[in-house]
């Protein structure tokens, strides 16, 4: 469904489920925001209603250049308003990571949880880019030099830094992830620039000012996103580092378990 703005732009939201308890799914970058089909069994299970949208820029969304992390939590809100939604638990993978944590810092008396699977951290130093693949690590630097480098750097084209372990996953049940890079992806680069261009800039509010219940999961051995990302990403959260799992096969062991422990919280 398409849902209008209070500043005149499209979001384009995805509502699966009936239960009581409310999930809202950020995707990762590049995808689209429909929630994961491998969740939908255990969501089932939990009595949770799985909702998503596509931020902007990305599939039915309008674009929103110049945005920031923050602003997830106020199209989050415009969301969960236009679905008769007030509770929502959060969960993000990957890019998805960091606008899910905006919705637990900004929106702290709707959002009781969140959890944040492969998620990146704040740019800091140079430490930030420690244990990186090459793709990835060029793609950022490329955005930290502005719109026009960043734009120059998609034209060229690089495979993610993916481990053998990652590649393996996608042949199984998170190979759904084919069905959401496609569509986020048709009208060209444009969304996947903004997201990357807002997570080397100030997000826009500081994960350490969050108060609810937050779950960060990592694989050891992510190169698209380090482990150490998640090292004090979030004072007092619980942690969940998993050997030999990487950005994607850190999802088949572990995201039925996180929507298991968000749920608990809602």
């Amino acid at each position: 469904m398409d849902i209008a703005t209070a500043d005149g732009r499209t979001l384009h939201a995805y509502d699966r489920g009936t239960g009581t308890r409310v999930v809202l799914w950020h995707h990762g970058t590049p995808n689209i925001g429909t929630p994961p089909r491998p969740l939908y069994e255990a969501a089932d299970r939990l009595g949770v209603r799985l909702i998503g949208y596509d931020r902007p820029g990305y599939g039915g969304s309008t674009a929103l250049p110049g945005r920031d992390v923050a602003s997830a939590a106020r199209d989050a809100a415009t969301v969960a308003d236009a679905l008769g939604v007030s509770s929502f638990g959060v969960m993000g993978h990957s890019g998805g990571g960091p606008h899910a944590l905006a919705c637990a810092a900004l929106l702290p008396d709707r959002v009781p949880a969140a959890v944040s699977v492969s998620g990146p951290a704040p740019r800091h130093d140079e430490t930030w880019f420690d244990g990186m693949g090459p793709a990835g690590a060029a793609g950022l630097r490329a955005a930290i030099a502005g719109r026009a480098a960043k734009e120059a750097h998609e034209a060229t084209g690089s495979m993610p830094d993916f481990t053998a372990a990652d590649w393996a996953a996608l042949e199984g049940e998170w190979g759904w992830f084919g069905e959401v890079v496609e569509p986020a992806v048709a009208a060209g680069p444009g969304p996947l620039i903004d997201d990357d261009l807002a997570y080397v800039r100030p997000w826009g509010f500081g994960p350490a000012s969050i108060t609810a219940p937050v779950l960060l999961v990592h694989g050891a051995d992510d190169r698209v996103v380090p482990a150490a990302h998640a090292r004090d990403l979030v004072p007092g959260a619980e942690s969940w580092i998993v050997p030999g799992a990487g950005h994607i096969s850190v999802l088949p062991k572990t995201a039925v378990r996180a929507l298991d422990w968000l749920a608990a919280r809602l």
